[in-house]
């Protein structure tokens, strides 16, 4: 089989469920190691994204609870910047592990990635990501209560979450180093948790107070470095129409074009499947040649064998 250039984007749900603990963390994702190993055993390059949706909300609220006037709680860009190091360090500590115990001669690094972002994003105006914990009806009147500068909405039936701006990444940084790593053998860690969000200003890039959705910063990353394969990994192996009704149906290949009609019929959740869906068109059409694949972590060892999952090409 020919080597293919693979970004593969895990979510930071699938890094942080219920328990926040650090030791607990790191378990998930050892176990998640044993998953991507796969693609290194079968010759490909792999560059693997994160979100942190979870951990960055959580940071803020440590950092909130121990603010002083000598010690004050770091700005949500710094925080970021912060979970990309953490969540970097587990990943690359457990990917590391698992290439050990199949005899390969691989490192792993995490790039503490800029993404660039247009100052006049409308997202700036109208907060859509969400981060951290979730609450309950019964506790989310005192939280906004005690936060009435903060944005709160239900998230997909699981409970009210905080939202912040998520603007369109229109530019990655360090895609050069990222590239050259690949280019030497190196399995890099990069647009973590979407990226550090910030703006050109001469020649200076100033950080901005978001979250960049972490599909869209993996995509494009992928156009960049000339990805064969952009891989979404998400909690289903397949995308599917009509989901969860009794005519519900999964898809395996699907174009595009047939996914933009799918959208026009609102069949994909907002603050779920939606962005991963329009991440994995916006990468099939400006790629050359690239497809896009949505499947669950689970089904990784499928997709390489048989070719399961939603493939979506042009």
């Amino acid at each position: 089989m020919t080597k293919r250039r693979i970004v593969v984007a895990l979510g930071g749900n699938a890094i942080l469920s219920k328990d926040a603990s650090a030791e607990a963390q790191q378990q998930a994702l050892r176990d998640t190691a044993k998953y991507l190993v796969q693609f290194i055993k079968q010759g490909d390059d792999l560059i693997v994204s994160h979100g942190n949706g979870p951990q960055v909300g959580n940071l803020l609220l440590q950092q909130a609870a121990g603010s002083t006037d000598k010690n004050p709680a770091m700005p949500l860009d710094t925080a970021v910047a912060m979970t990309q190091g953490s969540i970097g360090y587990w990943m690359q500590n457990a990917l590391g592990e698992e290439i050990a115990k199949a005899g390969l001669d691989k490192d792993v690094t995490t790039v503490v990635t800029q993404v660039e972002v247009n100052a006049d994003d409308q997202a700036f105006t109208n907060p859509t990501k969400p981060i951290g914990p979730f609450y309950t009806k019964d506790e989310i009147g005192a939280i906004k209560d005690a936060h009435p500068d903060q944005t709160f909405v239900e998230d997909a039936g699981r409970g009210y979450r905080r939202v912040v701006p998520s603007p369109r990444p229109t530019g990655v940084k360090e895609y050069k180093a990222i590239n050259a790593m690949v280019e030497a053998g190196i399995v890099p860690i990069s647009v973590g948790g979407g990226g550090v969000p910030v703006v050109q200003e001469g020649n200076r890039l100033v950080g901005r107070e978001a979250v960049i959705d972490k599909d869209f910063a993996s995509e494009k990353l992928a156009e960049l470095v000339n990805a064969d394969l952009l891989i979404v990994l998400t909690a289903v192996d397949n995308i599917y129409i009509n989901f969860n009704k009794p005519d519900q149906k999964k898809l395996e290949t699907v174009s595009v074009a047939e996914l933009k009609q799918y959208i026009d019929q609102d069949q994909f959740a907002k603050g779920s499947m939606l962005p991963k869906v329009q991440a994995a068109i916006d990468f099939v059409e400006h790629s050359n040649g690239g497809k896009a694949v949505v499947t669950s972590l689970e089904n990784v060892g499928n997709f390489l064998k048989n070719g399961d999952g939603t493939i979506i090409t042009k």
